[in-house]
């Protein structure tokens, strides 16, 4: 019995161990276990996105609700990130198709450089018909602006109180030139300062007629770009009556950055080509280096003068001059593709990789010079051997826009707010200044670039043409309005793009110009007041060889204006014009 005892009491003592072991060894466990629930929470709480949509945030994994791809995770951590910077994935980068490029140098010397510039009226030759006497106009005999007018032939009529009184002075004193002869000479001198011509004098004394309503002759040939009066106005001596442009010498004005004023000299020779003319060259005489710099834009004027007497250039009209470079003018420059540069009218923006290890990129400000070759010469902003993205630079921007980063948009890094409907608004742009009458025409012409938007989602070129002409007339009309040389210099670049849309006959054109347009009214009409309705800015990130694109619609619901029926809903709405 006893041994019996022992063998229950040694059990018991192994049980009692071995069940003191589970308990406390289960404790352990059940701390792990805890532990790795709490790593579990961690992963659950992990946010989900798509690397084409960055918008799009879920708690989960699952598909993208606009292009349908697979969610990636989501970058949880931004810290020690500047304004200026942006972390993209590997995958988005990959799948954006982003590449970047060192900054190159090379011997910029033999060979030409093209630089560009507008038509405008020879000041020289530019007369304003002017009234010489007070009065009423009582008929104006040019129609509109545009009409040609020969020299002598006849603009208006105007009754003039003291002119009637003058001419019945000269009939008085035509009587009495026998016994008065220097009363007669005093009174057709009188005559004569007021512009009336010899055979005029002589005309009013032969029919013995006074003249009440005197007729106005231009003193020169050209075009009225001008009509200052109105029948019924009534006028001073001096008041300006119609303005008259001599269109047969007309000026090529270019705006020259400080690194390309070795190439210009007075007197020098300048082949003119144009998109109007794209066989033609027209040759030009350098008239005028500015001695000024225009410290804003660190560019200087330089005229050329142009022979139009064909009349084939107009003023307004957009031109390239051709310059041949000596072997003498060889320098070493830095160089960047021109696909790594984005265009914010004064602005040039690109993004450069800091560290090739990082997929973190940084918004560069840079000054360029001359375009040769594909590739701009850098004057200041770049290092060599910098990486530059040269690839996927506007999917880039989009994602800082998105991040509320600092982007080509988005200057100042300002949080995207988000309007009732969880869309984003744009914020912190550039600043532009426009006058009432720029503002007012601008509705017009956001109303025909809606129009050609519809025209490229239904994928009607001729109708594309057709909005784009019309659209080009009524910007290059508002380019010469009220505004801030920034403001001028998008609404130029506005006229520029539509007429040269105009002038291409295929979608794959059309739709290429477009990007930089949509860019182009994006900008300016975030500083319009007044919009009546709001604006969805959207964008696709397939469009522009995957780079992405965005453009302007009424229309929250996708239209996609860049590959229509064969991807209609491809894209999403990033932003908002309230």
């Amino acid at each position: 019995m006893k041994k019996e005892n022992i063998i229950y009491i040694g059990i018991a003592v192994v049980v009692g161990l071995l069940v003191g072991y589970l308990i406390f060894g289960g404790s352990e466990g059940s701390t792990t276990m805890d532990e790795h629930d709490h790593g579990t929470e961690s992963t659950t709480s992990e946010m989900w996105t798509c690397s084409m949509h960055p918008q799009i945030m879920q708690p989960e994994p699952g598909s993208c609700p606009i292009c349908g791809m697979d969610l990636i995770p989501a970058e949880s951590s931004e810290e020690g990130l500047m304004a200026n910077q942006i972390k993209m994935t590997q995958n988005a980068m990959v799948l954006a198709g982003v590449e970047t490029i060192q900054v190159g140098s090379q011997t910029e010397g033999e060979g030409s450089v093209k630089v560009s510039g507008k038509i405008t009226v020879n000041q020289e030759s530019d007369a304003v018909q002017s009234a010489y006497f007070d009065g009423r106009i009582e008929n104006i005999f040019v129609n509109f602006e545009g009409e040609e007018v020969r020299k002598g032939q006849k603009l208006a009529t105007i009754y003039a109180p003291a002119l009637v009184s003058a001419q019945q002075e000269l009939l008085t004193a035509a009587k009495l030139k026998e016994t008065q002869p220097q009363l007669y000479k005093a009174v057709r001198n009188k005559l004569k300062l007021w512009k009336l011509s010899e055979s005029q004098i002589d005309q009013i004394e032969n029919s013995g007629n006074v003249v009440e309503n005197f007729p106005i002759y231009s003193n020169v040939r050209g075009v009225v770009s001008k009509i200052m009066v109105e029948e019924g106005d009534y006028i001073k001596t001096g008041s300006p009556l119609v303005k008259v442009a001599n269109l047969g010498s007309v000026w090529a004005i270019f705006d020259a950055y400080e690194s390309q004023l070795g190439l210009f000299e007075k007197g020098q020779t300048l082949e003119i080509t144009t998109r109007s003319y794209p066989n033609e060259t027209f040759p030009a005489t350098v008239s005028f280096v500015s001695p000024l710099l225009n410290n804003s834009t660190r560019t200087l004027e330089v005229r050329a003068e142009l022979d139009n007497e064909k009349g084939l250039l107009k003023p307004g009209m957009f031109v390239q001059a051709k310059i041949e470079m000596s072997k003498n003018e060889k320098v070493e420059v830095l160089t960047i593709p021109e696909s790594a540069v984005l265009w914010t009218g004064q602005r040039s923006l690109v993004y450069v990789q800091p560290d090739p290890s990082t997929s973190i990129f940084e918004m560069r400000e840079v000054e360029l010079g001359n375009l040769s070759n594909g590739s701009y010469a850098v004057n200041s902003g770049l290092k060599p051997r910098e990486l530059v993205v040269a690839k996927g630079t506007f999917t880039v921007d989009a994602a800082a826009q998105l991040q509320g980063k600092k982007s080509m948009m988005n200057q100042d890094g300002e949080t995207m707010t988000m309007d009732h409907e969880g869309h984003s608004k744009m914020g912190g742009t550039m600043k532009m200044q426009f006058s009432e009458e720029v503002q007012d025409k601008f509705g017009g012409l956001l109303g025909v670039y809606l129009d050609l938007k519809d025209a490229l989602v239904a994928s009607n070129s001729e109708q594309t043409q057709a909005m784009a002409q019309k659209g080009a007339r009524i910007a290059l009309d508002i380019s010469g309005m009220q505004m801030d040389d920034m403001g001028r210099s998008h609404m130029s670049q506005l006229a520029e793009q539509l007429a040269e849309m105009a002038s291409k006959s295929t979608l794959e054109d059309q739709r290429g110009i477009f990007i930089q347009l949509s860019q182009n009214m994006i900008q300016i009409g975030q500083q319009m007041q007044g919009l009546e309705t709001k604006i969805y800015v959207q964008h696709c990130p397939m469009a522009n060889n995957d780079k992405g694109a965005n453009w302007l619609s009424l229309e929250q619901e996708i239209r996609n204006p860049y590959y229509g029926d064969a991807m209609l809903t491809c894209g999403s709405v990033v932003g908002t014009i309230e």
